[in-house]
């Protein structure tokens, strides 16, 4: 399993990478896309969104579910990769190199929070 060491992580399989500029980039996990199957289908929150810690915000479906994307933080949309939209199989490729959207977030002190590779390979091995 790839659990980059860089990167923040949600429980709901969501990772986090911080930017130079300040924004972070949200993308699913390699664990999340590999449970999911093959992707045929994307859909991106829009740009200017403002999102709230956890709310739902974008989706990824498979030929066998759908599955919610969740913000892990508040912020506003300020990206998002429509490359994915018309090719969403580039996450199953390479889950971390496919990222969903930018947020620019309210509160960047919030990142600390997230858990790092070591609490998410916990996790994902207790399910």
């Amino acid at each position: 399993m790839n659990v980059p060491a860089e990167l923040k992580y949600t429980e709901s399989h969501e990772w986090i990478r911080s930017e130079s500029d300040g924004t972070v980039t949200i993308g699913i996990t390699d664990h999340a896309q590999e449970a999911l199957g093959d992707l045929v289908f994307v859909e991106l929150p829009s740009v200017g969104r403002k999102l709230l810690a956890g709310e739902s915000c974008a989706v990824v479906e498979s030929v066998k579910a759908a599955s919610d994307v969740y913000a892990p933080l508040a912020g506003e949309v300020v990206a998002v990769n429509d490359a994915l939209t018309s090719a969403p199989e580039q996450v199953n490729q390479d889950a971390y190199a496919a990222w969903l959207f930018r947020l620019r977030p309210t509160d960047s002190k919030v990142l600390a929070g997230l858990l790092d590779a070591a609490a998410y390979t916990k996790t994902i091995a207790d399910e």
